[in-house]
């Protein structure tokens, strides 16, 4: 069961509830936000928004149990999905962006997202998966500690872009159990033209190292579900837009031997009529020769 019995009650006042010294230093990183490496450093407690679009309060988009992720993730019972609005990339060809580039949802307390979390766990879900996290790293933490007090004990998902801070990941540790990330170019100027930041590979590969330096290797239990670990994503862009070979290189340098779901899903969305080369789909020949090509290196291919 992922939800225990109600024996230890959310306390009425948040004065009754002292919070985890982690968890103090991402609120305090709000005030001059470096939340995520953009270093926005505006003031979001006071309602100023960097480039993510939300304020100190997390959007909540909506919440499901979602049959269509990895099948380590699914189950029976589907993953137990929490979408953010806002993101802290702006992905030319993302899928989600009536989602992730608008502040859509209602605001939500990390105590009415520690309830969504119970809430999802009672309805059989596998896990909890927070979807976009980056930017309201500082409520998903908040509302793992609110809901783990009262009995959450489903795994963990931080299903993110790959552009992280070190210092935010640092802070999560011990609430993440299943880190989900993107690994999405392997060239800055890819990073530059598709998603609007300069140094998304150095990034991403560092956030990957220390996700895997948490918690390892990705653990299947008996039931073929995941329990903890590392599961890196990379969607195939058209045209190998994404250095895709190099992409895998990377991973397999910084976290050896970790599971990685190389994506055939891409289609055109969002503002991919602005780039003619998003306009293509990737060929089967490619995803399938860069699926062997992971392979020779060791890594685990969903």
């Amino acid at each position: 069961m992922g939800l225990l019995s109600n024996s230890n009650p959310l306390p009425s006042k948040p004065s009754e509830f002292e919070l985890p010294e982690n968890i103090t230093r991402l609120k305090n990183a709000l005030r001059a936000c470096t939340l995520c490496p953009r270093n926005c450093r505006v003031d979001r407690t006071i309602g100023q928004r960097g480039a993510c679009g939300i304020a100190a309060e997390a959007r909540v988009a909506s919440t499901m149990p979602h049959f269509g992720e990895e099948s380590v993730l699914v189950g029976r019972g589907g993953s137990g999905t929490i979408f953010f609005a806002g993101c802290n990339l702006h992905c030319a060809f993302c899928q989600n962006y009536d989602i992730s580039q608008t502040d859509s949802g209602r605001p939500c307390s990390p105590r009415q997202i520690a309830e969504l979390a119970l809430s999802l766990a009672q309805d059989g879900c596998e896990n909890i998966n927070f979807v976009t996290p980056t930017h309201v790293a500082h409520a998903v933490a908040e509302a793992i500690v609110l809901a783990r007090h009262l009995g959450l004990t489903l795994p963990t998902v931080y299903n993110c872009g790959g552009y992280e801070s070190l210092d935010t990941l640092r802070s999560l540790e011990g609430l993440i159990d299943i880190y989900m990330p993107d690994f999405k170019y392997a060239a800055d100027a890819s990073g530059r033209t598709y998603s609007e930041v300069d140094d998304y590979p150095t990034v991403a590969a560092a956030a990957l190292a220390e996700m895997f330096r948490q918690t390892g290797p990705l653990q299947i239990d008996q039931n073929g579900l995941a329990r903890r670990g590392l599961l890196v994503r990379h969607l195939v862009l058209p045209h190998n837009l994404a250095d895709s070979q190099k992409v895998i290189d990377l991973i397999a340098q910084h976290a050896p031997g970790c599971t990685v779901n190389i994506m055939a899903q891409y289609r055109p969305a969002f503002r991919a009529h602005e780039f003619p080369g998003l306009l293509e789909y990737p060929s089967r020949r490619d995803i399938q020769d860069l699926r062997q090509y992971a392979d020779t290196l060791n890594l685990v291919v969903l």
